[in-house]
Protein backbone atom coordinates (compact mmCIF):
# COMPACT_ATOMS: atom_id res chain seq x y z
CA UNK A 1 0.00 0.00 0.00
CA UNK A 2 1.46 3.06 -0.95
CA UNK A 3 1.07 6.49 1.45
CA UNK A 4 -1.53 7.74 -0.97
CA UNK A 5 -3.56 4.73 -0.35
CA UNK A 6 -3.90 5.12 3.50
CA UNK A 7 -7.12 6.24 4.67
CA UNK A 8 -7.17 10.21 5.79
CA UNK A 9 -5.94 10.07 8.98
CA UNK A 10 -4.17 7.36 9.25
CA UNK A 11 -0.35 7.12 9.94
CA UNK A 12 1.99 5.49 7.22
CA UNK A 13 2.74 1.76 8.11
CA UNK A 14 6.61 2.78 8.41
CA UNK A 15 5.56 5.89 11.12
CA UNK A 16 3.76 3.45 13.21
CA UNK A 17 6.53 1.90 15.49
CA UNK A 18 8.30 5.28 15.85
CA UNK A 19 4.70 6.72 16.52
CA UNK A 20 4.25 3.63 19.38
CA UNK A 21 7.61 4.04 20.75
CA UNK A 22 7.03 7.47 21.82
CA UNK A 23 3.21 6.90 23.41
CA UNK A 24 5.31 4.05 25.43
CA UNK A 25 7.89 6.23 26.50
CA UNK A 26 4.96 9.22 27.33
CA UNK A 27 3.06 6.17 29.07
CA UNK A 28 6.68 5.65 30.93
CA UNK A 29 6.33 8.87 32.61
CA UNK A 30 2.85 10.01 32.69
CA UNK A 31 2.56 9.87 36.68
CA UNK A 32 3.19 12.53 39.11
CA UNK A 33 5.30 10.64 40.91
CA UNK A 34 7.06 9.35 37.93
CA UNK A 35 7.68 12.67 37.11
CA UNK A 36 9.08 14.55 40.38
CA UNK A 37 11.24 11.30 40.04
CA UNK A 38 13.02 12.64 36.89
CA UNK A 39 13.00 16.14 38.03
CA UNK A 40 15.60 14.91 40.77
CA UNK A 41 17.42 12.80 38.86
CA UNK A 42 17.70 16.01 36.38
CA UNK A 43 20.23 17.20 39.21
CA UNK A 44 22.14 13.61 39.11
CA UNK A 45 22.30 9.74 40.22
CA UNK A 46 20.59 9.46 43.55
CA UNK A 47 20.58 5.94 45.75
CA UNK A 48 16.67 4.47 46.13
CA UNK A 49 16.74 5.47 50.10
CA UNK A 50 17.52 9.31 49.19
CA UNK A 51 15.03 9.44 46.22
CA UNK A 52 12.40 8.35 48.77
CA UNK A 53 12.85 10.58 51.43
CA UNK A 54 13.48 13.64 48.62
CA UNK A 55 9.98 13.00 47.43
CA UNK A 56 8.09 12.14 51.07
CA UNK A 57 6.82 8.65 49.58
CA UNK A 58 7.03 4.92 51.25
CA UNK A 59 9.69 2.84 49.47
CA UNK A 60 7.07 0.40 48.16
CA UNK A 61 5.42 3.24 45.79
CA UNK A 62 8.37 4.20 44.84
CA UNK A 63 10.01 0.57 43.72
CA UNK A 64 6.75 0.56 41.62
CA UNK A 65 7.36 3.46 40.07
CA UNK A 66 10.75 3.64 39.53
CA UNK A 67 10.56 0.04 37.75
CA UNK A 68 7.82 1.27 35.41
CA UNK A 69 10.30 4.33 34.52
CA UNK A 70 13.23 1.59 34.23
CA UNK A 71 11.49 -0.85 32.05
CA UNK A 72 10.29 2.32 29.72
CA UNK A 73 14.03 2.72 29.32
CA UNK A 74 13.76 5.67 31.12
CA UNK A 75 15.83 5.05 33.79
CA UNK A 76 19.43 2.94 34.19
CA UNK A 77 20.68 1.32 37.76
CA UNK A 78 23.59 0.45 39.37
CA UNK A 79 24.71 -1.55 42.65
CA UNK A 80 27.14 -0.37 44.91
CA UNK A 81 26.78 -2.97 48.35
CA UNK A 82 23.46 -3.15 49.28
CA UNK A 83 22.39 0.42 47.62
CA UNK A 84 21.01 0.72 44.39
CA UNK A 85 20.98 4.01 42.50
CA UNK A 86 18.93 5.30 39.86
CA UNK A 87 20.38 7.80 36.97
CA UNK A 88 18.64 9.04 33.95
CA UNK A 89 19.18 7.02 30.61
CA UNK A 90 19.44 10.38 28.74
CA UNK A 91 20.38 13.57 30.08
CA UNK A 92 18.08 15.47 27.19
CA UNK A 93 15.20 13.91 30.04
CA UNK A 94 15.76 17.56 31.29
CA UNK A 95 14.90 19.16 28.36
CA UNK A 96 11.94 17.40 28.09
CA UNK A 97 10.75 18.40 31.35
CA UNK A 98 11.79 22.11 30.89
CA UNK A 99 9.59 22.23 27.66
CA UNK A 100 6.82 20.64 29.22
CA UNK A 101 7.02 23.12 32.13
CA UNK A 102 7.24 26.10 29.18
CA UNK A 103 3.95 24.44 27.73
CA UNK A 104 2.09 24.53 30.90
CA UNK A 105 3.51 28.16 31.88
CA UNK A 106 2.42 29.17 28.46
CA UNK A 107 -1.67 27.83 29.01
CA UNK A 108 -1.75 29.17 32.61
CA UNK A 109 -1.08 32.79 31.34
CA UNK A 110 -3.63 31.89 28.48
CA UNK A 111 -5.81 31.37 30.96
CA UNK A 112 -4.61 34.20 33.04
CA UNK A 113 -5.69 35.99 30.42
CA UNK A 114 -9.05 34.71 29.14
CA UNK A 115 -10.11 34.89 32.62
CA UNK A 116 -9.12 39.28 33.18
CA UNK A 117 -10.96 39.30 29.70
CA UNK A 118 -13.97 37.55 30.86
CA UNK A 119 -14.25 39.44 34.39
CA UNK A 120 -13.67 42.69 32.46
CA UNK A 121 -16.74 41.62 30.15
CA UNK A 122 -18.83 41.00 33.53
CA UNK A 123 -17.89 44.26 35.14
CA UNK A 124 -18.44 46.07 31.40
CA UNK A 125 -22.27 44.62 31.68
CA UNK A 126 -23.12 45.24 34.77
CA UNK A 127 -22.33 48.89 34.00
CA UNK A 128 -24.20 48.66 30.79
CA UNK A 129 -27.26 46.80 32.65
CA UNK A 130 -29.93 49.76 34.07
CA UNK A 131 -30.09 48.38 38.31
CA UNK A 132 -33.33 47.94 39.76
CA UNK A 133 -36.07 49.91 39.46
CA UNK A 134 -36.47 52.31 42.65
CA UNK A 135 -39.48 53.48 44.14
CA UNK A 136 -41.58 55.30 41.76
CA UNK A 137 -41.52 59.27 42.04
CA UNK A 138 -44.46 61.08 42.64
CA UNK A 139 -44.90 64.56 41.04
CA UNK A 140 -46.68 67.21 42.85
Amino acid sequence: MRDGDRPVGQLPVTQLPIAQLKAELFKAIAHPVRVRVLEVLVGGERPVGELAETLGIEMSHLSQQLGILRRGGVLVTRRSGNTIYYSLRDPRMSQLLAVARQMLVTTLEDSQQLLANLQAEDIDAELATPGPAGPASTSR
